[in-house]
């Protein structure tokens, strides 16, 4: 079992001069720990949570990446997940291009459906209906596919035109791997079926994510897709270190439903979050085949 670490907050410590060394010393230790993956959101505002409101900093994920890839030689970087709505599918192709290039191949294409209206509206984002939404989602799949392929042709779909999907230099992962991240039955897990080498579900419960693949095995089957090529991670947003006994037993429970890789989220200062991760708990997640 791999160990992904989802830094979601930047809002601890409270100096806003203290982000970039917080950050980079916890990826650090994150990386010497053996950690798999790093990921960050694709939002600009805060999500609103029990804890957290709209206005706590936030940064925009592909630059954090960037600055991350100069500090790390080996974890996988992606945003948990793109915003379909916030970049153009060309040039988001162009921008998780770079962030490959630069890391040393090392870049993951995360896609969902953006769904946080208060930033879009906020920052003039365009809202537009859920269902187009995910046609957008299935054309972004697409255009990013063909211009990480030998066709630099045009690309003409409902809402978007290319003329060329010209990318160069290529990616040199050959293709950075296409995760589609959400639990929706109908649309989002039959996107992953047809396009990505990954999932991301919400770890809910055993019993939740199981049904989940349950549904994905379908589509896969619909699609014509063998459902072993996909990877199935999870996402663990509970506090981890506070019930490691309890966390652990989640984990041999997903990794018996074939589940790759499970991400935690810091619960307090990301530093020492990561250290006690680091110490207690990713020798023991790592033993878990």
């Amino acid at each position: 079992m791999k160990l992904g670490l989802h830094y979601w907050n930047y809002s601890t410590p409270a100096d806003p001069t203290l982000i970039a060394p917080t950050l980079a010393d916890t990826v650090r230790i994150a990386e010497q720990a053996g950690i798999s993956s790093f990921t960050v959101m694709d939002h600009y505002f805060q999500m609103r949570t029990r804890t957290s409101t709209a206005d706590e900093p936030m940064l925009e994920g592909y630059t954090t990446l960037g600055y991350v890839a100069a500090l790390t030689e080996r974890m996988t970087l992606g945003l948990m997940v793109t915003g379909v709505m916030y970049r153009h599918p060309g040039l988001l192709a162009k921008i998780v291009t770079t962030l490959d290039v630069l890391s040393g191949g090392r870049a993951c294409l995360g896609l969902g459906a953006s769904w946080y209206e208060r930033e879009q509206r906020g920052l003039g984002v365009p809202v537009v209906p859920m269902s187009e939404r995910f046609e957008r989602l299935e054309e972004t799949l697409q255009i990013c596919l063909q211009m990480w392929s030998d066709d630099d042709g045009p690309y003409e779909g409902r809402h978007y035109r290319l003329d060329e999907t010209l990318c160069v230099p290529a990616p040199p992962s050959g293709r950075p791997p296409i995760m589609v991240g959400g639990g929706g039955e109908k649309k989002t897990l039959r996107l992953v079926a047809r396009y990505a080498d990954a999932c991301n579900l919400f770890a809910t419960s055993v019993d939740e994510v199981a049904r989940k693949l349950d549904v994905l095995r379908e589509h896969c089957a619909g699609e014509g897709r063998d459902y072993d090529t996909i990877e199935k991670t999870v996402m663990f947003s509970r506090p981890v270190l506070d019930a490691a006994d309890a966390f652990l037993a989640d984990v041999e429970a997903y990794a018996k439903l074939g589940v790759g890789e499970i991400q935690v989220l810091p619960d307090r200062h990301p530093v020492a979050f990561v250290e006690q991760v680091a110490e207690d708990i990713a020798p023991r997640v790592a033993a878990i085949g």
